[in-house]
């Protein structure tokens, strides 16, 4: 016999507080040039879990800095792979937790669409005024972009044109913003569904800075978090994987 209304949707009420009463929530921290891929994970997350994770943003060495001062992160997915072995190191992960989520691409970006030419030949332009990268010391794509330009003789040249950002996300703001013509940024920045959002661009030979290899590590704050588990697990998966080479990373 069917049951009446009333009873269904106290049955509803109830499935929906039990749900709720058992999700949690994750405080990731997250280098900024992942901000994109972050919020399509977050959602897949809550979508098949329920569980959330809540957002910070840096270069991942100021990152770093604030997990040492005591600050309540569960997870910190780095731009590189010493800060994780780094806190793995200082008691603050949980040993065995690393893994390399993705490897990172660097590109010269321009907002002007006939700006950046396919063979970057515009940094050695004389007209060019301002250059835009990531402080080095903090962020690891300002330091392959450093390497990069090393290794294209141009390190002397483009010094006085230099506007540095505190973290790959004020740099591309430079950029897109117009306070510098061109920048060194994440090709996850610039790229929607595999292709160029706006601009151009140059991607950067690989042979002109160290890979840069991103690993994810469990803080020792997030060792008992459901959310915190779920998300390690989903950033493995096949699908997000797939998901994550949209936005223009290696794996």
């Amino acid at each position: 016999m069917p049951l009446p209304i009333r009873h269904l949707t106290a049955l509803l009420f109830a499935a929906l507080a039990h749900s709720a009463a058992h999700a949690a929530e994750a405080q990731v921290a997250v280098a900024a040039n992942f901000a994109e891929p972050i919020k399509a994970i977050a959602a897949v997350l809550e979508k098949t879990t329920g569980h959330s994770i809540k957002v910070t943003l840096g270069s991942t060495g100021k990152l770093y800095a604030q997990i040492r001062n005591g600050a309540p992160f569960d997870v910190l997915l780095a731009a590189d792979t010493k800060t994780p072995e780094a806190l793995e190191k200082d008691g603050l992960a949980q040993p065995g937790s690393r893994f390399t989520y993705a490897t990172g691409k660097l590109v010269l970006w321009s907002a002007d669409a006939s700006k950046v030419d396919a063979q970057g030949e515009v940094l050695r332009s004389a007209g060019l005024r301002k250059v835009a990268y990531a402080a080095p010391k903090l962020a690891p794509y300002g330091a392959a972009a450093v390497q990069a330009m090393d290794q294209l003789g141009l390190a002397a040249a483009l010094a006085p044109k230099l506007v540095q950002g505190e973290s790959i996300g004020q740099t591309f703001s430079f950029v897109y913003t117009g306070n510098a013509e061109v920048g060194f940024v994440a090709l996850s920045q610039v790229l929607e569904g595999g292709k160029l959002k706006s601009g151009s661009m140059w991607v950067l030979p690989q042979t002109l800075y160290s890979p840069i290899r991103q690993d994810a590590v469990v803080l020792k704050r997030g060792a008992g978090n459901e959310a915190t588990q779920a998300l390690v697990k989903l950033l493995q998966s096949p699908n997000v994987r797939d998901l994550i080479r949209s936005y223009g990373y290696g794996l």
